[in-house]
């Protein structure tokens, strides 16, 4: 799977699972009802997953132009730190105002919450990956199994 099909499959995948673990997570950090975290994780989602796709399109460009082909785990790695540091500017001043919180008691659920992705992305890609295939980006030009 390759192109645009490819990246509205694994955006909603991708932010579906997010939007649930992150209503629990914030619900859980700020002692508020799911039924206040759950519209905050849909909004933090819409940005996620516009953050998502331009941050991708630019990585895709990037890594096209690589010498060496293929997602190494340094590379991996490399996109998820990106993705994750972008997200986290983005988003903590979202949180403070939502949750009614400074904006470092924001960036600290934020940062808790980055943590946790950090981990999810990285194991997202790669299942995401594992099950259908690299993108042509990753394979110069032509797509191949993970």
């Amino acid at each position: 799977m390759q192109g645009i099909q490819r990246k509205v499959v694994y955006l909603s995948l991708y932010e579906g699972l997010a939007i649930l673990c992150s209503s629990v997570g914030l619900s859980l950090m700020s002692g508020q009802q799911l039924s206040h975290s759950g519209p905050l994780a849909v909004s933090m989602s819409a940005v996620a997953l516009a953050w998502n796709f331009f941050y991708t399109l630019g990585f895709e460009a990037w890594e096209s132009r690589q010498l060496t082909h293929g997602r190494s785990l340094k590379r991996r790695i490399v996109h998820a730190i990106g993705f994750e540091g972008g997200l986290i500017a983005l988003l903590a001043p979202l949180v403070a105002w939502w949750l009614d919180v400074t904006l470092w008691q924001a960036l600290v659920m934020d940062l808790a919450l980055s943590a946790y992705f950090l981990v999810y992305t990285f194991a997202f890609n790669w299942g995401f990956d594992r099950v259908f295939g690299l993108p042509a980006s990753a394979m110069g030009g032509k797509a191949q199994a993970a």
